[in-house]
């Protein structure tokens, strides 16, 4: 499984200086927490998706997350578990047969409910189990989460190792007079746990609903103050130095939208010094289905700190991925500082002479530009994320 793959490999090879390596459920825990991308998510009730994952239906998807907690109702929690089963049963014999090796499954997660659910469907999955990745963990806080995350460490081992996911989305985080407390609780409970935890994902949309506030597909979640504010204090806390973790970015809602209520988000210059007028006809297509705001909204993911992004709908994947591919210049500024870090110096000119390149300041970034590139890859000087928007799907 890798990144781009709905890109042929003569038109990998074109637009990659450095080329998205394939990495499994089984590849280092740093590569696959930058290895999520877009994070589809699905109800637990949606039928045949061990179709949808057999066949890969959904071109470039890295990882899924199929939901028991608010995606379905509160009367379909038997029925959905049932169906889950069954849906992972179909998986498991689909590898048994050879229609797919498992190195090449996504990373699929389950998001449930609560501790006892997790050990009851693990204890009827029995070695089935072994087409999870991990586990999401909803409304994290500090009096249900060790709990959950000492069974999930319980669990995992190295032939069927399981993560965890916790989701930042209770009111305990959002309050400003209890977040600072609540926040510095979980990090530490996380700590505790760091080799299990993949991922730290942000739940904006329950944070909003404690407000009356959903945003409109022309509104990025940075526009809306209260929410704008956690997340710097989640970034805060979760992305510094001394203990890193992978923060991703939360759901865009949106898929389509019949009109517009504010003028378009995304620059003409991208589109247009690439491509001239059929330049600009790509950008009238993203604007008319509302990608606009969705691409806005990543690049301020991206300028924050936050990798990777949860989605609702297949469209959506492509667009994370592109948006996320490291660019040539990143790369050798990154290589530049890494390989300059003896002592020797402080500071460098950028190869592209336009920027200072202090090494200390500057190291965790390239580090983590160096991660990055692992799945995302590194695009040659002279393509851009358009170049990769532009490209046809194919299956």
């Amino acid at each position: 499984m890798r990144f781009f793959s709905n890109l042929y490999d003569d038109d990998i090879k074109q637009f990659f200086f450095k080329r998205p390596t394939s990495f499994s459920k089984y590849s280092p825990r740093e590569i696959l927490s930058y290895g999520l991308g877009g994070t589809l998510y699905m109800p637990a009730t949606k039928k045949n998706i061990h179709e949808d994952v057999l066949t890969k239906k959904h071109a470039g998807l890295t990882s899924l997350v199929i939901c028991l907690e608010d995606a379905i109702g509160d009367n379909e929690v038997e029925k959905a578990e049932m169906m889950l089963l069954h849906e992972l049963s179909q998986l498991y014999e689909g590898i048994e047969k050879g229609y797919i090796d498992i190195e090449e499954l996504p990373l699929i997660f389950i998001r449930v409910r609560n501790n006892e659910q997790l050990r009851r469907l693990i204890a009827l999955l029995g070695e089935r189990r072994e087409v999870i990745t991990g586990i999401v963990i909803p409304k994290f806080r500090q009096g249900n989460g060790e709990a959950i995350l000492h069974e999930i460490a319980h669990l995992s081992n190295s032939r069927s190792p399981l993560y965890a996911m916790p989701i930042l989305e209770t009111k305990e985080i959002i309050y400003k007079e209890s977040r600072e407390q609540e926040l510095l609780n979980i990090k530490n409970i996380l700590d505790q746990y760091k080799n299990n935890v993949l991922n730290v994902r942000i739940g904006a949309t329950d944070f909003s609903g404690l407000f009356g506030i959903r945003r409109n597909s022309d509104t990025t979640v940075y526009d809306i103050a209260v929410i704008r504010d956690c997340i710097a204090d989640i970034i805060n806390m979760f992305v510094r130095l001394d203990s890193p973790y992978v923060v991703s970015g939360p759901v865009w809602e949106y898929f389509s939208s019949p009109e517009r209520v504010l003028k378009p988000q995304i620059r003409e210059t991208p589109f247009l010094e690439r491509y001239g007028k059929e330049g600009l006809k790509l950008r009238k297509e993203i604007i008319g289905s509302h990608m606009d705001g969705f691409i806005r909204e990543i690049l301020m993911d991206i300028a924050n700190g936050i990798v990777g992004k949860t989605i609702i709908h297949p469209t959506h994947i492509q667009t994370v991925q592109a948006l996320n591919a490291i660019s040539y210049e990143e790369y050798t500024d990154a290589a530049h500082i890494i390989a300059e870090g003896n002592g020797e110096i402080g500071v460098l000119k950028s190869s592209f002479a336009n920027k200072m390149n202090e090494l200390k300041p500057h190291l965790y970034w390239a580090q983590k530009i160096m991660l990055k590139s692992e799945t995302y890859g590194v695009l040659q000087n002279e393509y851009t994320y358009v170049d990769l928007l532009k490209q046809n799907n194919y299956v």
